[in-house]
């Protein structure tokens, strides 16, 4: 008999899968957390340096247009409007695009468009950035060089490779918040007497408004943490671009060619570690905008 109450009160093989289950996902919580904060903490103190060690200011690192590491200037207004300038232009294009190709896809066209462009537009998603840098290199840059002259590297040129990289993302997104839109507000609509067009005005695209606002923020903040691409056809020069088609650089940019000439510990190492904890809070704030989008959009 105390054998079989012994047998009983034991716990079973599925309580103990779940408890099993439970640690290692705690465990898995706990390293993952660990890892990005141990990031934070990182990028955060190595950022921070400048200021406290070099004796820069913040507000002369952040408003002064003078970049020359060598001679002890370190001023990174010029990338900073050069990295918003070229995500804002390149998802001003891309987002009207994505939405119009993703309502003709979801509304319009057959559905066996969908099973055509689906594969199609997964592998522009999973394509590496070099391939797009390349493309810019060797077909946008000599095209708008002969159309507008210069050298073609400039604004212009990473934008329009950045439009090219971000568009098939925002439009898998946006297809996929179109699609979750329940079948019954279209045929509810259609039963009031709506045209095609007023449904998807008026019903379809506000209800996946959160949706497609996290589309676009996800794909400007990808636009704007892009190095290897832009880096190709931007030209690489740390001033204040006076129009679309002059060389300049973006934050990334300055990074990726001037890290590697550095040596660490010294003042201008840590300007770039500066640039970095720059991008570190940016990609926080687009993170932040993508929550805000999808919690007004719940509302």
């Amino acid at each position: 008999m105390d054998d079989l109450k012994k047998r009983l009160n034991q716990p079973s093989v599925e309580s103990r899968q779940e408890w099993v289950g439970k640690l290692i996902s705690y465990l898995a919580i706990i390293l993952i957390g660990g890892l990005v904060g141990t990031i934070l903490v990182f990028l955060t103190f190595k950022g921070v340096a400048l200021f406290k060690e070099n004796g820069v200011s913040v507000w002369h690192f952040l408003s002064s247009n003078d970049w020359q590491p060598s001679h002890h200037h370190y001023g990174a207004l010029p990338m900073i409007i050069t990295s918003f300038s070229v995500t804002v232009l390149s998802g001003i294009v891309a987002l009207p695009l994505a939405l119009v190709v993703a309502i003709a896809i979801t509304e319009i066209l057959p559905k066996k468009t969908y099973q055509f462009f689906q594969p199609l537009i997964e592998l522009l998603v999973g394509m590496p950035s070099v391939v797009y840098g390349y493309l810019g290199l060797t077909v946008i840059v000599p095209y708008l060089r002969q159309l507008f002259g210069g050298t073609g590297f400039g604004i212009l040129a990473a934008s329009c490779v950045l439009f090219l990289m971000i568009l098939p993302t925002m439009t898998s997104m946006t297809i996929d918040s179109l699609q979750a839109v329940p079948q019954k507000y279209r045929q509810a609509s259609a039963g009031l007497g709506a045209t095609r067009w007023q449904t998807i005005s008026r019903v379809i695209i506000p209800s996946a408004k959160s949706g497609i606002l996290t589309a676009m923020v996800f794909g400007m903040a990808r636009a704007f943490g892009e190095a290897l691409a832009v880096q190709m056809v931007i030209g690489n020069t740390t001033v204040i671009p006076k129009n679309l088609m002059e060389s300049s650089a973006t934050l990334t940019s300055v990074l990726t060619t001037g890290i590697g000439n550095t040596v660490m510990g010294t003042a201008s190492n840590n300007a770039l570690w500066s640039l970095a904890l720059i991008l570190l809070v940016m990609s926080l704030a687009f993170n932040l905008l993508m929550r805000l989008a999808s919690k007004k959009g719940a509302k």
